[in-house]
Parts: C-alpha cells; structure tokens; sequence
C-alpha cells in the first residue's frame, strides 16, 4: 500500500504530466469517492460518482480528469458513463488496471457494454492500465456467430482519443466506435487468445474521421467466427488505419456488409501494417442481396507473414457456412479499390480472391507491386477471379480477369 507521502507525490507527478501534455487540469481522483482498488471490491458506484463530479465540474481554465491511479485493481460491474459534460474536453487517466465480472454476475443487469461511454464529446482515455474483460466465461466451447456483450462502446462520443492502455480478453469485441466523429486511437495494445471467439478487437461502425495508428493486435483465429484485428462496417467513412502489427487474428476487413438495408463505407485507406499468422489478411466481405456500396478504399505497404488467404474480396460471404443465402438480384456494388506494394508470405494455394457477385461486378480494382509467395520455397501460388474488372500491373501470381 503506497504510504501518504507515497500518494501525494504520485499525485504529484500525474497532475504535472498532464499538465505539460493537456493544460492545467483538475483531479477527481477515484479514491476520494470510495474505491477501494482490491480487485474484490465493486467499485463501480466510486467510479459513477466521480465521473459525475469531473462530468458537471464547472473548469473554465482547466481539464477535469478522473484519475484511476496506479498499483491498484479496481473491480466494475457493467457501467455507464454519460455526456454532455460541461467542459469540452474531459480525460479518463487510466494508470490502474480495471477488471470486469464473470459471466454469471451480469445476470440482472440489461447491458450490451461492460463499460459505454456515451454522448461525451472531448473525451481523451488515456495511461499504462490495464483493462480485462475476464472474456473466457464468454467464450463457448463451441464457436457461436452471435455476439456476446461488448468490451467499450463510445458512442456518440466526437473528438475521442484514447491512447497508450491495453485491453485483453474482451467478452466479445474489445473496444466498438459507433456514431463518433473525429476520433483517434493510438498506441494501444488488444489481446485475446487464439482460441477466442468473436473477440473482434476494434470496430468501427457508422463513424466519420477515424484514425487508428501504431498499436499491437493479437485476437482469435477461430475459422467463420468474427476476430478482425480492426473491422470497418456500415455508415463509416473517412478512416485512416496505419502502423498495426496484427496476428494472430482475422486480419484487417472492410465489412461485412449488406445485412443492414442499404450499407455504405468509403475513403477508407489502410497503409504500412504488418499481418503475422493471421486467417485472412486485408478483405471486403459482403453478404449476397445485399444493397449499397464500398468506394474509394486502399491497401498499401502491407506486409504479410505465413497468412492464410491474403487478399480477398468476397462478396458471397457466409460466415457459418450453414443455410447460406443465395441471392444475386442485388449486391453491395465494390469500386475503385487499390492494391498497393504489397508483399509477403502465405500458408495458402490460393493467395489473391476476387470474388464479385454475379449481378454487380467490381469495377476498377487495380493491384500494383503486388507479390506474394508461399512459406514452402517453390511452391505455386495463385489468384482467383470471378466478375472482377480492373487492372493489375506488377503483381505475381497473374490475376488472368484484370487487364496487365
């Protein structure tokens, strides 16, 4: 236990560190509104009121911050924190770790989220914590396509930032962006075992100006059940992901698509990210009869290590493989996508598949500097191609179906 002296300086330290990073600031440190930090302890009623505190805190000149202070674990039941606060910009210091209930102890309580962060513009999460989702309860011992309960959500949440923490064994996604506009993650570090179903790590959905950089991903590889290291889907657009080392995991997907109506995801570009031991590499993935459109995205500089299907467009995806649709009276039309500078290894035959529905083809895919060989020195490898229409120069194996 840190003694008196120990604790203010920590203090100390924090409020000066913040401050030369984010102005003057005002601390609601955690301890002061009854956590404990025993690991045992629900201390989600300390953190409520703090956050309360920080939320309405009237700081013209300075930052509220709620302060998860360090060498401690403070145990949360499913929580909920709210905006509008009355600062425009507000940080959650995470320096502690933070742990969640099993399963069972959810029962009761009406959540999708372990922790939702909702409505709060301006909100910076950041520290060397560590967030535990104690997602093992979660996981069947037989792979389900249904999600469980989310690790995060920040939804509704413009100008987010969160930065530096890790987050391992989410009970199902690990951290879900919905509805934000201008966010940035970066320097984060998710991780689940290989044996994890459905631990998707980051996923963006319906949310404008994202940027995702220089962070480490390691989710579950499960074959037909969803563990993109990073998953784009619906209503997104403008979304910059770059610096990721991935593996092992699903890889980094567009998608999927088509299962809401009419989807939309475009100016999407994804660049110098490293994909090792992963069960696909960089897709789109849409469902057949679906409506819609995915423009305007890119691949460039990706390297891959012994991957398993390393480009792919699909746009027959059925991820069970059980009772899949068979539908070609419309599709998610797939455009102007580019293959750039890629290379690398795969545990595959088939290591490029453009797969574009029957009844609206791809239109200007274009692969450029595109070569992939198989871990097994001499080894053939191929592409495929169904309705695929575009160009691809200095790309080995050949793509016959686009122009040279």
């Amino acid at each position: 236990m840190l003694s008196a002296m120990e604790h203010l300086f920590t203090i100390f330290l924090i409020v000066c560190i913040a401050s030369s990073a984010m102005g003057a600031t005002t601390i609601f440190n955690v301890m002061n509104y009854g956590a404990v930090g025993n690991g045992r302890t629900d201390d989600s009623q300390a953190f409520s009121r703090a956050w309360t505190a920080a939320c309405q805190a009237q700081t013209s000149s300075s930052i509220p911050t709620v302060y998860i202070p360090q060498k401690r674990t403070f145990f949360l039941s499913p929580l909920q924190f709210s905006g509008p606060c009355k600062s425009s910009r507000i940080y959650f210091l995470v320096s502690g770790n933070l742990i969640a209930p099993i399963k069972t102890a959810w029962s009761g309580n009406h959540f999708d989220s372990w922790l939702l962060f909702y409505g709060i513009d301006g909100l910076v999460m950041k520290g060397k914590g560590v967030i535990d989702g104690r997602g093992s309860s979660w996981w069947p011992p037989k792979p389900c396509f249904n999600d469980p309960a989310h690790g995060m959500i920040f939804r509704r949440c413009n100008g987010l930032r969160l930065d530096g923490f890790t987050k391992i064994n989410g009970p199902g996604t690990h951290i879900l962006i919905m509805a934000c506009n201008d966010a940035l993650v970066s320097n984060l570090r998710i991780i689940a075992p290989g044996d994890s179903p459905n631990t998707d790590a980051i996923n963006i959905a319906s949310s404008k100006g994202v940027q995702i950089r220089n962070s480490f991903i390691a989710t579950g590889i499960i074959i037909h059940v969803g563990d993109d290291c990073i998953a784009i889907t619906a209503g997104s657009s403008d979304i910059s992901v770059s610096g990721i080392t991935c593996g092992p995991g699903h890889g980094i997907s567009i998608g999927s698509l088509g299962s809401g109506g009419s989807d939309v995801v475009e100016n999407v570009r994804v660049r110098n990210c490293t994909l090792k031991g992963t069960i696909t590499g960089v897709r789109i993935k849409t469902l057949q009869g679906g409506k819609g459109y995915a423009r305007n995205i890119s691949f460039e500089g990706i390297k891959f290590i012994a991957v398993d299907n390393p480009i792919q467009i699909e746009q027959f995806y059925c991820p069970l493989k059980v009772n899949c649709q068979n539908d070609t009276s419309s599709a998610v039309a797939i455009s102007d996508v580019l293959f750039s500078t890629i290379s690398g290894t795969s545990i595959a035959e088939n290591v490029i598949n453009l797969s574009c529905s029957q009844s609206v083809g791809c239109t200007n895919i274009r692969l450029d500097r595109v070569y992939i060989t198989s871990t097994v020195p001499g080894k053939k490898v191929y592409a495929n191609c169904f309705n695929a229409h575009g160009k691809a120069t200095r790309t080995k194996p050949a793509i016959k179906c686009l122009q040279p």
